[in-house]
């Protein structure tokens, strides 16, 4: 508990240190955000908004769990392959924001490419969970042993996280306000699971995130961009699977899913329908388009991340408690 609480410390403070003179580089260098199309009658004044923040938030994390790992004796290959996931969903993200910046656009790798890299990076905790015979699903007594048919689910986990928090990536404050409770709940889980590892580096991620807002918050002084929300998606399911906690992702990425599945049931409905369910999605645009204004969104959608959060946490107590 108490490493936890250094390790929260610790990646605030390299958040805020490092973003300053990242947001100065990315001024003098002009790197900026091209903004959707669609969305340029929203969000016109964000067109060129540095992006990347992503770089100062993972480099936070990582130097921050290395530290408190360090400290607490805990640097376990568990933990090795949770950081190596964020590393390379960083590189990811990375690479899909430096082509949008250089071909100075919205559209950055094709998503054939990225989805075939965000499945090889996924493979390395998936196989690593068969291998240690835990490839079954718990929730309140029911044990689902999954087998052999456990990595593609894991995959699809952390691949959909990683794409979902991507997608809630569209307001100033959003992705890192939602990201900040939903770390949150999992290294408390991961403290009562007894998975110390997790704990300390999900706390650093909370951490980073909160820090992030001191940036992000609107009007946003810089983005996340792809390199952030990718990997910081793809770390939250990560955790989850590692932790052995994975159906209580659900309540506590429900924002992520939420948005995920808007654009799932928009993109059907077009197809099949012609017509539209939402006026734009993902549906924090929806919510624009229907007259609500971004800080009233951010506002409400973190509200339901963190009830969300406390769901988890809560039933997860339960079960612990009944012995499920």
């Amino acid at each position: 508990m108490i490493m936890t609480s250094v390790a929260f410390l610790i990646a605030l403070a390299l958040v805020l240190l490092f973003g300053v003179p990242y947001l100065e580089f990315m001024k003098k260098k002009m790197y900026g955000q091209y903004i959707r199309e669609e969305v340029k009658m929203l969000h016109e004044k964000k067109n060129k908004t540095p992006t990347t923040g992503g770089v100062f938030i993972v480099a936070a994390i990582i130097i921050a769990s290395l530290i408190a790992l360090f400290m607490a004796q805990e640097l376990t290959t568990r933990a090795i392959i949770v950081l190596m996931t964020l590393i390379f969903y960083t590189f990811t993200g990375f690479e899909d924001d430096i082509k949008k910046i250089k071909e100075k656009h919205n559209e950055g790798l094709s998503p054939r490419a990225k989805l075939m890299l965000q499945i090889a990076v996924s493979m390395l905790p998936s196989l690593y969970i068969l291998f240690q015979h835990q490839a079954q699903l718990t929730f309140f007594g029911l044990n689902i042993e999954l087998g052999f048919l456990y990595p593609f689910f894991a995959v699809f986990m952390i691949v959909g996280s990683s794409n979902a928090l991507n997608l809630t990536d569209g307001l100033d404050g959003l992705a890192a306000g939602c990201s900040f409770f939903a770390f949150l709940a999992c290294s408390i889980i991961s403290l009562m699971n007894g998975y110390n590892d997790l704990a300390i580096i999900s706390i650093t991620a909370s951490a980073a995130s909160l820090g992030f807002l001191y940036f992000n918050r609107n009007p946003a002084k810089i983005f996340m961009g792809d390199t952030g929300s990718l990997a910081l998606g793809g770390m939250l399911a990560t955790v989850a699977i590692m932790g052995k906690f994975e159906l209580w992702l659900i309540p506590i990425a429900i924002i992520f899913i939420s948005e995920t599945l808007s654009v799932m049931l928009q993109v059907t409905s077009f197809k099949l329908t012609g017509k539209r369910i939402f006026k734009m999605s993902p549906i924090h645009h929806h919510f624009e388009l229907s007259g609500w204004n971004e800080k009233k969104i951010v506002t409400v959608f973190c509200a339901i991340s963190a009830l969300g959060g406390l769901i988890a946490v809560w039933g997860f107590a339960v079960q612990k408690m009944l012995g499920l």
